[in-house]
């Protein structure tokens, strides 16, 4: 039996006035989701549980079958891992984001215009020779990038740049405050050397290592997962599975879908039992409040990744597949919350009730604990 859990980041919405107050979900031609669904067991989950921050390091976690109650420890330090950094008992991590904010402090792009990572590079290149030191700064993918700092400094309330698009930016609170804030301040003469958009850098998530078994300990399954997102990544690096690098694989709009389909495929054939497929762009769309661009990611989910993903996988034999985001991220309020996202979860040799997967239709749905649907969908 191989496995397959697909993660389409925060593809789940509320109704949308631009599109007649349906979803993205309910909107997107996917007739290879639609087939699986008509034969799937479907419902809901909480992956974010009650408390904690409604985001993709709580979520991805829940999916992966480790309770956040009991493991999560910060989002920045398993970003760490994924980029091999491994911090000492006197460390802590902060997630460092190329953002832009306008001179009237109002967050205008978490995302400081998406810069290449080979922009960034040269950027974070420039902070730690002016700013490191006592704290350094290492290089992650396009605006995503970590601040290692002394433990000390992990007493801060930091607000996510996500959370605050076209809002009055909120700054860090409490002791380790100061600190964070010079930096930040500081960084923005560094950043004006470069013609770019991201003016200054903002600091956030900050974690110390979470200790998480690993997958093939907790489940007797070997597994694989391929993400462009150093989140994940570093999620699959701390529980030991096999984090599969695709050409082309961006945590943008413009990802390598057909790469990660083939990842997970070519992995499966090479003796793993599990893969993890996941994907950022329908994420990223929902914090852009790019209502067209998150019914596209779907539909691309569905054109290059699900139809020859499930052609693939009748080649190999029997095969079990878990459909469901990480959180929902809804295209009015262009951030995450905690509500309950509709799951799917296929068998290739045994059909389950059917339905449609949409949020609507699961919308009665008993509510089940994410982190509960990987025991489920290998207890084949």
């Amino acid at each position: 039996m191989k496995y397959v859990v697909c993660i389409p980041d925060g593809c789940a919405d509320e109704p949308v006035p631009a599109l007649d107050g349906r979803t993205p979900l309910e909107v997107a031609h996917m007739p290879t989701l639609r087939r699986l669904a008509a034969r799937a067991r479907l419902g809901r989950a909480r992956v974010i549980p009650e408390g904690l921050p409604p985001g993709s390091d709580v979520g991805n976690m829940s999916i992966l079958g480790y309770d956040p109650a009991r493991y999560h420890n910060g989002r920045a330090s398993i970003e760490a891992a994924a980029m091999g950094l491994y911090l000492a008992g006197d460390q802590v991590a902060y997630r460092c984001n190329l953002a832009t904010v306008a001179a009237d402090g109002t967050m205008e792009d978490f995302a400081g215009g998406h810069p290449s990572t080979e922009q960034a590079a040269t950027m974070i290149s420039a902070l730690q020779a002016e700013l490191g030191g006592e704290v350094s700064f290492h290089t992650g993918v396009q605006y995503r990038h970590i601040m290692v700092a002394p433990a000390a400094w992990a007493d801060a309330c930091c607000v996510p740049p996500h959370d605050l698009t076209g809002q009055p930016a909120v700054l860090p609170t409490g002791p380790a405050a100061p600190h964070l804030q010079k930096l930040m301040d500081a960084s923005r003469d560094v950043l004006a050397r470069f013609d770019v958009a991201a003016n200054q850098i903002w600091l956030w998530g900050q974690g110390r290592f979470p200790e998480m078994p690993a997958f093939a300990d907790r489940y007797g399954r070997s597994a694989g997962l391929v993400s462009a997102v150093d989140l994940v990544r570093g999620l699959g690096v701390l529980t030991g599975m096999d984090v599969v690098t695709v050409a082309g694989a961006t945590a943008w709009y413009d990802t390598n879908y057909e790469g990660k389909r083939d990842a997970a495929l070519a992995g499966l054939e090479a003796g793993a039992d599990l893969f993890v497929i996941h994907v950022e762009a329908s994420d990223e769309a929902g914090h852009a409040g790019d209502v067209d661009e998150k019914v596209h990611s779907l539909e691309n989910w569905d054109r290059r990744i699900l139809a020859d993903l499930v052609v693939g996988l009748d080649a190999l034999g029997p095969w079990r597949l878990l459909l469901l985001p990480d959180h929902a991220t809804p295209l009015v309020l262009r951030t995450h919350t905690s509500d309950p996202v509709p799951y799917l979860l296929v068998d290739s040799h045994s059909d389950g009730p059917g339905g449609a997967y949409t949020e609507p239709a699961t919308a009665d749905a008993p509510v089940v604990a994410g982190h509960s649907l990987m025991g489920e969908l290998l207890r084949a």
